[in-house]
């Protein structure tokens, strides 16, 4: 990464200031000058990440850690070419990860002998990917140690596989902090699988998502399958379920006889991110029952709809709906060392060249008195 300086002269009362910068995007630049006095302030500045995500940074890692979003991406591609499958598990880690006390990796950390963990929640017994997450880390340790939380990655790796799989490409913000609270009692904030409409509404809603937020992410089961655990009550109960194709009830019914394990695909496509899934609940064949109540009620109906018709639009509330949730109840540690570089200053008066200062590790500000 190539960073250069050209310092202008002092002039009728004001410092010109010239700045060439080979680097990439997030540098703020403003200036302000008088007769008296101008002040100029560099900073490479937080993007404000919207509602909840304020402190995060589209180039939180620039001057840090450049290479980070290279070896996240590189991991979990090659992991993904080794097994698609894994695209499904990525996302649904940092979907689980995000509900339950914010984006903080919390969903990582292991029981110990006087605590069980999320993790080993019957909820996230099936979540896959831990692996990857693992690798990522430990080649951005070797890159740049104590920078790169596991909170970004999982956001990061997230995103890169909806991308591995066809889906929309999308920037996130970066600066979660990783938390040190992780209980199996929390996991109870995670959306059941036989949650209606309403239910999901009111559950996302406390996240402040909105209802088409929450079927934008739903769009997430486009990937991957579910076991016959989570969907066995729809086949299995004494009164046929009306919202159920009855072609499809078989399909899942022949799927259980294989046990609680077996699993069954959302839709046609596992491994690919499309709008199929929404066009399956038009269908009445939806997997799970959080999955079919957005096309029954009217509360929801008309996005199922509308993503079935549009793809495109789909990708686009997604990618939307995806960054605010990986803003959910964020942790900042100003002690992180994941600051920008210092640099040193010059600048010229008539012919005489100062030394300026050594300029603070974040938001840096230079101010000359005429």
């Amino acid at each position: 990464m190539a960073l250069a300086m050209r310092m202008g002269r002092i002039v009728s009362g004001s410092v010109v200031i010239l700045m060439a910068m080979e680097l990439m995007t997030g540098m703020i630049i403003s200036s302000r000058s008088g007769s008296s006095s101008s002040a100029y302030r560099f900073g490479f500045g937080a993007v404000d990440a919207g509602p909840g995500g304020g402190g995060l940074s589209m180039n939180y890692y620039t001057l840090s850690c450049p290479m980070a979003e290279f070896i996240v991406k590189n991991t979990v591609n090659a992991a993904l070419q080794a097994d698609p499958t894994l695209a499904a598990g990525l996302i649904r880690m940092h979907f689980h990860d995000c509900f339950i006390e914010g984006c903080d990796a919390s969903i990582l950390l292991d029981s110990t002998e006087d605590n069980t963990a999320e993790k080993d929640s019957p909820a996230n017994l099936s979540l896959r990917g831990y692996d990857v997450i693992d690798d990522a880390k430990d080649q951005l340790e070797q890159q740049c140690p104590g920078v790169v939380s596991c909170a970004d990655i999982l956001a990061m790796a997230a995103r890169d596989a909806v991308f591995f799989a066809g889906g929309p490409v999308y920037d996130i913000p970066k600066g979660r902090k990783d938390g040190k609270r992780s209980k199996i009692e929390d996991t109870i904030n995670l959306p059941s699988p036989t949650f209606n409409a309403s239910q999901l509404i009111s559950m996302f809603a406390h996240h402040g998502l909105t209802a088409q937020d929450m079927v934008a992410l739903s769009g997430a089961h486009t990937l991957g399958v579910a076991r016959c655990s989570s969907f066995k009550n729809r086949v299995t109960g004494s009164t046929p379920d009306a919202d159920l194709d009855s072609n499809f009830a078989k399909t899942l019914s022949k799927t259980c006889s294989g046990g609680d394990n077996a699993e069954q695909a959302f839709d046609a496509t596992r491994n690919d991110f499309d709008n199929l899934y929404f066009n399956a609940l038009q269908r009445k064949a939806g997997l799970l029952s959080s999955d079919q109540t957005l096309f029954s009620s009217p509360r929801t109906s008309r996005f199922v709809n509308s993503y079935a018709l549009n793809q495109a639009m789909f990708f686009f509330d997604f990618q939307q709906a995806m960054r605010k949730m990986g803003s959910l109840d964020i942790k900042f540690d100003h002690s992180s060392n994941a600051q920008p570089l210092p640099l040193e200053l010059d600048f010229y008066e008539g012919d005489a060249r100062h030394h300026l200062l050594r300029l603070p590790a974040t938001v840096f500000s230079v101010t000359t008195l005429l």
